[in-house]
């Protein structure tokens, strides 16, 4: 990523302790890579949702004098060939718009797995967690799930938590006690607030907190020992998480590396599941 312009606008934004107001501009503008460095403050303040003053206090805090120099430091990093509005003269409808827009973030994603370092360190640590707690609350909730299932096919103790309220800290209490080292988290927008209380609740016991979320400067960040971004898609009126599944997908291949009896346990449950009939053939 570090050659492309959402990787140049990561590199520009790390060290620097941004409010959430400014994550909110810094993760619109890494969606929008290509296009920043044509924008005024005021299309990138309405593209972001906030103010125009705001996006002048942002430059400010990354270190220029205002958002002009910002901009002018951004089209002197940028490839020759970037213009405004480059992509083709198609025209798509608003539909296909959002599914372009996912291809884009799966692509962002596959750019950002070209350093594979910190999924492989992800896996080591979910792999030895014993049991491994899967935190994912509201939005997240499917993607917690959905990645707690197919654990379960080669991890001896998964444990799901999709549900938030005062049981959520006791269930952390109970995988501590029981030997869990690392909790896996999904956050994505809207971030409840429990979903913050509770990583910091769970690296105060003790846990690794791996974390998949929209962005690296997601409220959950600060919260997190790992945290890997895959954006979501903003163009329906629900956000679409596909980015987010497959780096699920990802870590769940990563982790399955690292446990040995993994594909016994695979073989194991595919002879039982015939043996019922589970499937329809």
């Amino acid at each position: 990523m570090s050659d492309s312009p959402a990787g140049r606008l990561q590199a520009l934004f790390e060290g620097h302790r941004l409010t959430p107001t400014q994550r909110r501009i810094a993760h619109c503008m890494v969606r929008r890579a290509g296009d920043v460095p044509f924008l005024s403050s005021v299309e990138l303040a309405e593209l972001a949702g906030v103010s125009q003053p705001s996006v002048t206090r942002f430059a400010v805090a990354l270190g220029f004098d205002g958002y002009p120099a910002l901009r002018r430091h951004l089209r002197e990093v940028a490839p020759p060939e970037a213009e405004a509005g480059s992509g083709g003269g198609e025209e798509h409808n608003e539909y296909q718009q959002a599914v372009l827009a996912e291809i884009e973030n799966l692509r962002h994603l596959a750019g950002l797995l070209a350093d594979p370092g910190p999924v492989e360190r992800a896996g080591r640590l979910l792999a030895r967690s014993r049991p491994l707690p899967v935190l994912g609350l509201r939005a997240a909730s499917s993607q917690a799930r959905g990645f707690a299932y197919f654990a379960a096919k080669v991890h001896p103790d998964v444990r799901l938590l999709d549900e938030g309220g005062s049981m959520l800290t006791d269930r952390v209490d109970a995988a501590v006690r029981a030997g869990a080292t690392a909790l896996l988290c999904f956050a994505l927008p809207r971030h409840p607030r429990e979903v913050v209380e509770a990583l910091e609740y769970a690296r105060a016991a003790g846990l690794a907190v791996v974390t998949v979320a929209d962005s690296a400067f997601a409220p959950v960040a600060a919260h997190s020992d790992l945290l890997i971004p895959a954006a979501v898609g903003t163009g329906l009126a629900f956000d679409t998480a596909c980015a987010p599944m497959m780096l699920g997908r990802v870590l769940l291949e990563a982790m399955a590396d690292e446990l040995p009896d993994a594909q016994a346990r695979l073989e194991e449950f595919d002879t039982k599941a015939a043996a019922r009939g589970l499937f329809v053939e």
